[in-house]
């Protein structure tokens, strides 16, 4: 069949469909044939556009590429998280969320003059290069990211592990741009991390929102209980630097800490409207809860922390989050490709929608991170009543069984004793959560 007559077999088709579209109308739907019409004369335009390019460009160029192409400018023009994905990112994006990929560890978003850090991933080569929230990706390697569309620059930043690349980046209250050299490793999330701050004091943190977080949050809930004796006295629940996951393990992670009421809804112009409610039942059974967020912490990280917060069921603690409250839909092709688009809105239990603004902690603390060497150091002990000699005993008699308790209750890892010197948000959390302790008796 010769291109012309192909051409002309396409126009007829689009024009039949057209006109059963308009004869299936009311007569008095002006409007809509109008909009038909409208919409049939883009479709030449984009028609005459493409065969352009394909016949004048300066390079032999397939009609596969000059599609994706224009798929991937058509989303990214939209918002930044709405993207076009090849066989190779949506069979990627599948393996993100089950906790183990390839790359740098970093979530990140389109933005103008290049690609934004939402969030370095924990325990990731970007995270340990030094790869903060908020950094702006202006070179990678030595290509310039603002003429990179956020697919192309996740290609770039993707590659075989033990390689390694250089990014460029622009970071707020720093003069010149910092060139970060990263090497790529098979990236392996552990989604929930846990510890003891103190006797009885449980560190619960979630790195990201994946398919088993919310069972393995509920498993380490359980061990930290054993490890205490038996009964915790409050917890902190570490969001920040959280780029968020999926949004049915932020509702289940919400529930576990809410009896009753509103989790989270979503609103959107197309689809159904839907609405989450908590299920009876509390895994820390009421107990203090501080929620640490940061400006790192976004999308899933927030739908949790609003929740919490709206129902004053957890003090958060920290700096403003990320502010990405939209929801994605994936949308798989016939051909192993795949659509992200945005298509809809979500609100915290009162009816708030945080997007572009993000969630205000209730207690503001920026984080000053020490350095190892600028730890405070042990003084010296102080002398006491207690060791003077011939001191007299007190009249409280003896207390074995609170010692034995006390006992029972083990205390924080090497490695949390030597974070809580260094971490001034994580201090204040646990100040924070003794404090409501101590007056509630």
């Amino acid at each position: 069949m010769s291109l012309k007559l192909r051409r002309v077999l396409m126009g007829t088709g689009i024009a039949l469909v057209l006109v059963v579209g308009v004869m299936a109308l009311k007569p008095g739907s002006l409007f809509v044939q109008a909009d038909a019409a409208t919409d049939y004369q883009q479709l030449q335009k984009f028609s005459r556009v493409m065969e352009m390019v394909r016949r004048a460009y300066v390079k032999d160029v397939s009609d596969e590429e000059l599609i994706d192409g224009a798929l991937s400018g058509m989303l990214s023009s939209l918002d930044p998280h709405s993207t076009y994905m090849d066989k190779d990112m949506y069979k990627q994006m599948t393996v993100d969320t089950k906790g183990e990929f390839g790359g740098l560890g970093i979530e990140i978003s389109a933005a103008e003059g290049g690609i934004r850090v939402v969030s370095p991933i924990e325990d990731t080569p970007a995270d340990r290069a030094g790869v903060k929230a908020g950094d702006l990706i202006i070179k990678i390697d030595d290509e310039l990211a603002r003429d990179m569309s956020l697919s192309e620059g996740v290609k770039k930043m993707r590659g075989k592990p033990g390689t390694s690349i250089v990014l460029t980046i622009f970071r707020k209250g720093n003069d010149a741009p910092l060139e970060i050299k990263i090497v790529r490793a098979v990236i392996k999330v552990k989604s929930v991390k846990s510890d003891m701050l103190a006797p009885g004091y449980a560190y619960l943190r979630i790195t990201q929102f994946q398919e088993r977080t919310a069972s393995l949050l509920k498993k380490q809930i359980k061990e930290l209980q054993k490890r205490a004796g038996g009964k915790l006295t409050g917890a902190v629940l570490d969001l920040r630097n959280n780029p968020g996951g999926l949004l049915n393990q932020a509702v289940e992670v919400s529930d576990m800490f809410l009896d009753k009421g509103n989790i989270v809804s979503t609103k959107s112009r197309a689809g159904k409207n839907l609405s989450f409610d908590a299920r009876r039942g509390d895994e820390l059974n009421g107990l203090p809860l501080i929620v640490l967020i940061n400006h790192g912490s976004a999308s899933a990280s927030e739908i949790v922390s609003g929740a919490l917060q709206d129902h004053h069921r957890a003090v958060l603690v920290g700096t403003k989050s990320f502010g990405k409250g939209s929801v994605q839909s994936v949308v798989p092709l016939n051909d192993g490709t795949a659509i992200k688009i945005t298509t809809a809105l979500y609100y915290t239990p009162s009816g708030r929608s945080i997007q572009a603004t993000g969630i205000d902690p209730d207690i503001e603390v920026e984080q000053v991170l020490r350095k190892p060497e600028e730890a405070p150091e042990s003084k010296r002990p102080l002398v006491s009543e207690r060791d003077l000699k011939g001191h007299l005993a007190n009249g409280n008699g003896n207390k074995k069984k609170a010692k034995l308790q006390q006992s029972k209750a083990e205390g924080p890892s090497d490695a949390m004793k030597k974070r809580l010197q260094l971490d001034t948000q994580l201090q204040r959390a646990l100040d924070l959560l003794k404090g409501l302790h101590a007056l509630e008796g």
